[in-house]
């Protein structure tokens, strides 16, 4: 077990449940971490809890399933987490989605309306939720997993950049809100922005074995850049987009 920047550290993830947050919450546990993963899939959440569990024994691993549409939802799950283990220290978004068109022009705008809500509305409920008791915390982080789309938008996914961007900017807000909390001694928490092109995973590779993925993070590659976020200084990290693929 971990005995660094993470141990005894108490992560929230959200989107605990697929491939990324699965190898999160492996990752964090062997980090020494006590991880509290949510996700809307009881079933696959369930999974990825034990998964993690039986690979590292000792570790505390909870699981529950929360509706980060609704606010005050998430609200509670942010309370009840602080409340029975005295504090949070992290929150992990991993909440994804994706939707395209062949071109710009067949765009459709239900598109943007599902992946709004995926992308930019959990993440505003988990900031609102989380960000008192992660300023409270002396190693408090937020880290959201972008895409280097929100920054070179391709015609055909004119919605799924969008939101991506949105989130962004929604982040780097509360990294300022972090940032002026510090005042001139700097920032104890932050947020950060983890950017990749796009994300693989060993059943993805089994699904399509001769396809090469170029560019792909691997869920499990995500994982440890993730945990990497508590070994840096809060001002290091705060409202900083961390790049795991090339910058467009």
């Amino acid at each position: 077990m971990g005995n660094g920047a993470l141990e005894g550290a108490v992560i929230a993830v959200a989107g605990a449940g697929g491939p990324a947050g699965r190898a999160a919450l492996l990752r964090l546990a062997e980090a020494g971490a006590i991880v509290v993963g949510s996700d809307n899939d009881p079933e696959r959440l369930a999974e990825a809890v034990d998964a993690a569990r039986y690979a590292h024994g000792g570790a505390t691993v909870t699981g529950e399933t929360v509706d980060l549409l609704d606010l005050e939802s998430t609200r509670d799950w942010a309370a009840r987490t602080e409340k029975e283990f005295g504090r949070v220290d992290g929150l992990v978004h991993l909440v994804g989605g994706w939707r395209g068109s062949e071109t710009f022009t067949k765009t459709s705008l239900d598109d943007w309306d599902f992946l709004e809500l995926l992308l930019v509305r959990t993440v505003q409920h988990t900031t609102l939720a989380f960000h008192e008791a992660l300023q409270r915390s002396e190693r408090g982080r937020y880290v959201l997993i972008s895409a280097a789309g929100a920054t070179k938008p391709s015609a055909g996914n004119a919605a799924y950049a969008a939101g991506k961007a949105a989130a962004e900017a929604w982040t780097l807000a509360m990294a300022d809100y972090f940032r002026k909390a510090g005042g001139e001694q700097g920032p104890t928490s932050a947020a950060a922005i983890l950017v990749v092109k796009a994300l693989v995973h060993d059943a993805m590779r089994a699904d399509r074995p001769n396809a090469k993925f170029a560019g792909f993070t691997d869920v499990k590659d995500l994982a440890e850049a993730i945990v990497g976020v508590w070994d840096k200084p809060a001002a290091e990290v705060n409202g900083n987009r961390l790049w795991l693929t090339e910058k467009p």
